[in-house]
């Protein structure tokens, strides 16, 4: 018997096809999806308040890589009943409001973003016990600038130090701010709080934890202390966290968001004709500037010298403008 193959055997050869599901253009509508918003961020896990119900989430397959961070309000499907056990699938990102970036040094491409939607960035610095880092402010401060979001100076530990040294640079720019003492009234600070979202950053030991506790009672946020050999503090918080700020009544007044504190904050991405947008008054002067001409210090022909010498302009003003710009140049260490 001949085992041989010929072309006729060929003609009437079917291959055995893979029993796979036939592909398709069509997505799925998610008619049915819900919306969140993300409170924190663990381990691929994601905590999520749906109409005053805490859920855990995971990210669907189809958004890939996409990032979701804490702010975040996104559209979810499957178990949102949020009883042990149920684990929900976030479908869709709704699109940012601001985005709060940081890199991890100056000369890293890539951007990390730190939270989303928050339209107050609130930097918080202790007056003493740590030493307050004027830089780590400029920094910040750019960054909240760049990501559009209204800064706020929270200068906390009044009771250890003056902080009209620290208010006095910064007035020039017009930066509202807060002071604050151990065990004091924060009546204040809640009314630069309410009725927004505010992500509070700083480096550790300034008191950013403990602030949050006593805004927020039912926090119970970790607080640390501050080494007396470096002055540093020590990292306490190690995740982004979302709370709802209470009113008297008992009522929501406003967010805030708890930030891990920060040793670095790159700003690659800022660049200064990025930084001189938002402060339009000093914008306005540089038009007739040269070509590629940065405002920085020593520039030649800037328009922002013309303007002081003109009497246009506040030089205090462009001063401090010039330090944020030269804050984004060097060392990402505040």
């Amino acid at each position: 018997m001949s085992n041989r193959y010929t072309d006729h055997d060929a003609e009437h050869y079917e291959r055995p096809r893979r029993r796979t599901r036939p592909r398709t253009k069509d997505r799925p509508s998610y008619d049915d999806a819900v919306d969140g918003v993300v409170v924190t961020v663990d381990r691929g896990r994601f905590t999520l308040l749906i109409d005053g119900v805490t859920v855990m989430a995971m990210k669907s397959r189809p958004l890939g890589r996409k990032g979701v961070v804490v702010g975040d309000r996104v559209r979810v499907v499957g178990d949102v009943s949020g009883v042990d056990g149920s684990l929900a699938r976030i479908v869709e990102v709704v699109p940012r409001t601001t985005t709060l970036r940081r890199t991890a040094d100056d000369d890293d491409p890539v951007e990390r973003v730190i939270v989303s939607n928050a339209d107050q960035l609130v930097v918080v610095a202790a007056l003493a016990d740590p030493e307050p880092r004027p830089r780590l402010i400029d920094r910040a401060l750019v960054a909240a600038y760049d990501a559009g979001m209204a800064p706020l100076l929270c200068l906390t530990k009044a009771d250890l130090a003056d902080p009209e040294v620290l208010l006095s640079t910064y007035r020039s720019l017009g930066v509202p701010w807060v002071v604050t003492e151990r065990g004091g009234d924060l009546a204040e600070v809640r009314d630069r709080l309410r009725g927004r979202t505010s992500v509070l950053v700083g480096h550790s030991g300034v008191g950013k934890s403990t602030l949050v506790n006593a805004l927020v009672p039912e926090a119970h946020r970790s607080v640390g202390i501050v080494n007396a050999v470096t002055g540093r503090g020590r990292h306490t918080s190690t995740s982004a966290y979302l709370l709802e700020l209470p009113g008297p009544d008992g009522r929501g007044e406003g967010w805030i968001i708890d930030t891990p504190g920060i040793r670095s904050f790159g700003l690659a991405h800022v660049k200064p004709e990025d930084l001189i947008g938002t402060f339009p008054d000093l914008e306005e002067m540089t038009e007739d500037c040269p070509r590629g001409c940065s405002h920085g210090t020593g520039e030649p022909e800037c328009g922002l010298d013309v303007a002081i010498e003109s009497g246009e302009t506040d030089p205090d003003r462009v001063e401090s403008f010039r330090r944020l710009l030269a804050a984004r140049e060097g060392a990402a260490d505040w």
